[in-house]
């Protein structure tokens, strides 16, 4: 079994872990089954068990290949003209909602979400507790989104 073992596998681990599986299973099976039926075939159940468990090495070493490198290389391409012109003429959609907005909420929007200043740091200059901020934000965000859908964009 170990020379078979070593024709099919590469690393000596692997050799190993093959090994050790197999006998697992084997004795598993065996004392499942309270041994085996005509002890002439012990040596056929082994290699057959063996066997199994290569293939399950072979294709579990396929579902976990790593990336190459070059998945790891920042992106240089530059974004289509027309998703750019997309992305321009959502801008200023969003610009105009939020100009449409009270001055608290519009100002509330833009410290969460240009700026991402701390939830805690906006309570204390608010001079309110967290459970109120989330409340405003609530409402401000409800505000921004019917100012939005009134442009008539999806």
């Amino acid at each position: 079994m170990t020379l078979k073992l070593r024709l099919r596998l590469r690393s000596p681990a692997l050799v190993e872990d093959a090994r050790q599986e197999t006998f697992v299973r084997v004795l598993t099976s065996l004392k499942r089954k309270r041994g085996l039926d005509h002890a002439e075939t012990l040596g056929a159940f082994v290699n057959s068990v063996c066997n199994n468990v290569v293939f399950e090495m072979y294709r579990s070493g396929a579902r976990t290949a790593p990336l190459p490198d070059e998945y790891d290389a920042v992106d240089c391409r530059k974004p289509a003209v027309d998703s750019a012109l997309a992305a321009g003429e959502e801008q200023a959609l969003v610009k105009t909602a939020l100009d449409g907005l009270p001055q608290k909420d519009r100002e509330l929007l833009h410290w969460l979400f240009f700026e991402e200043r701390d939830k805690d740091d906006i309570c204390r200059q608010l001079k309110i507790d967290r459970g109120y901020l989330r409340v405003l934000l609530h409402r401000a965000k409800a505000r921004f989104r019917e100012r939005f859908a009134a442009q008539g964009t999806p």
